[in-house]
This record gives structure tokens, sequence and C-alpha cells, in this order.
């Protein structure tokens, strides 16, 4: 039940991270706080579809 989920900067917009999740049990989408290359910061990122 595992799913790929890519994860985007809320800044600049720029896809740079792919993570698992498991659907049955996160059904909100997640949210990190990431470096971002582009930014050159850590910034939150948020799941895409």
């Amino acid at each position: 039940m595992r799913e790929i989920v890519t994860l985007q900067c809320t800044e600049c917009k720029e896809r740079n991270y792919a993570t698992t999740k498991n659907k049955k049990t996160t059904t909100k989408r997640l949210e990190f706080s990431k470096f971002c290359n582009r930014c050159r910061k850590h910034q939150p990122h948020k799941e895409t579809k």
C-alpha cells in the first residue's frame, strides 16, 4: 500500500524530493522542512500529486 510521492518547495515550486507514504494510515498531505537547492536554504516542502 505504500505509494511514491514527490515533495515540492513552497517558495520556488521546484520538485526536489521523492518519498513514500502509507495511504491507509496517512491520509493527509505530508509536509517536511527540507533543504532547497534553488533557494539555498531550508524551506517547507509539501506533497504534490
